[in-house]
């Protein structure tokens, strides 16, 4: 026996067989790892072992563990989810019951896209930005690809997939109308959307900058408003700025405006003495049909006012001796003794108003006492009127 397995013959088989073997594992384990897979949420999705032509039991894991959601695994070795949901989401794998790794794959759940909801803002003659809303959330990665259409040439819209949004540099302005198409595509399928813009309705500037309201030196109804053009509109481009002031005191409900074309505007109608709300707004003067920015936050100026002082009093230079002491030192003596003073007042007038009331308790008392014995005087007096009218009375009477 030792030398029949040590023949070339046997040597050759044994090279051949084992070869043979590792061939075949080799083979199952590239096959092993497809990517990802994508499927529908509510459907019923269908996994594969992998490529391998063999029939043969296998037992299948999602996330290394045995437990899988509703399922049926089918005599070929394929695993159907029934009505998957987002639960079912993750990497799954199948192997033989000797536990040999066949086949992963993950698998990701979700919906095909839907039509979007573009809206772009205009916010000078040289720059669009398009955004755009999913109708349909589809839980899975999406790639977007966006184009505009001015005339007959279409150019890129430059896709920012975090702000899901694409820009335009330089557009054919005054084309009446351009097509905005947005494509999103995922896993599932892609989906197409366009949408007509008309550029020059759409122009909006952005609102004033760095407003300051101030009042002006012995003028008590004026106020004086300045700003700096949008910084996202070109300093020194062919189209101006209309802009629009409004004005009112605080608390009123009623606006007052001025337009101009400048930076800076004088209120020649301020209530004088109040605190007054100013806001301001701009507009493509040349482009009647674009859109006023919105309004900047409200600023709060009073206009000025005079402030009098009390006139100063002379006092003669002995009434005060100089003792080198502050200036601030006799005002400070003159207002303790005019507090004294006053004390003094309020303890006199205090006793006055005592001295008063118990007088007035004195003489009510008094009085009480001589109504009291009047009335006693009066009932006796009545009692003995009786009295004398009886025995007249009586001797009257004959006997």
């Amino acid at each position: 026996m030792p030398g029949l397995w040590s023949s070339p013959v046997c040597l050759t088989v044994v090279w051949f067989l084992s070869w043979s073997l590792h061939s075949g594992c080799a083979q199952i384990w590239t096959d092993e790892v497809s990517g990802v897979q994508y499927g529908r949420l509510g459907s019923n999705v269908t996994l594969t072992c992998g490529k391998s032509q063999f029939r043969i039991p296998v037992v299948w894991h999602l996330n290394h563990s045995s437990v899988l959601p509703w399922h049926q695994v089918m005599p070929d070795g394929r695993l159907v989810l029934l009505h998957a949901d987002l639960l079912a989401q993750g990497d799954y794998s199948c192997s033989d019951n000797r536990g040999l790794l066949l086949h992963s794959v993950r698998l990701r759940l979700g919906h095909p896209p839907g039509k979007l909801t573009i809206s772009c803002l205009v916010p000078n003659h040289t720059y669009v930005r398009c955004s755009w809303v999913d109708s349909v959330k589809t839980f899975l990665p999406a790639s977007y690809n966006a184009t505009i259409m001015s005339g007959r040439d279409w150019a890129p819209c430059i896709v920012d997939v975090a702000r899901r949004c694409c820009d335009v540099d330089h557009p054919s302005f005054w084309v009446p109308v351009h097509v905005i198409g947005i494509t999103e595509t995922n896993g599932l399928g892609s989906e197409t959307t366009f949408t007509n813009v008309r550029l020059h309705h759409l122009l909006k500037p952005d609102p004033p900058e760095l407003v300051f309201v101030k009042e002006l030196e012995g003028n008590p109804q004026k106020l004086q408003v300045s700003w700096n053009i949008p910084s996202s509109w070109p300093l020194d481009g062919p189209y101006p700025l209309l802009f629009n002031i409004r004005y009112r005191p605080q608390g009123s409900k009623f606006w007052s405006e001025v337009y101009t074309e400048n930076n800076k505007v004088v209120i020649a109608d301020a209530l004088a003495g109040h605190m007054h709300q100013v806001q301001v707004r701009a507009r493509d003067e040349v482009n009647s049909e674009s859109q006023w920015s919105e309004w900047t936050p409200q600023f709060l100026a009073k206009p000025w006012e005079a402030y009098t002082t009390p006139e100063s009093t002379d006092w003669p230079d002995d009434t005060f001796p100089d003792y080198g002491l502050p200036d601030y030192t006799q005002p400070e003596t003159s207002t303790a003794e005019s507090h004294k003073s006053l004390c003094e007042d309020e303890g006199s007038l205090g006793l006055v108003i005592l001295l008063v009331l118990f007088s007035v308790v004195i003489v009510t008392t008094i009085l009480s006492v001589v109504f009291v014995v009047w009335m006693r005087q009066r009932r006796r007096d009545n009692a003995s009127k009786q009295e004398l009218a009886s025995m007249v009375k009586m001797k009257s009477v004959p006997i």
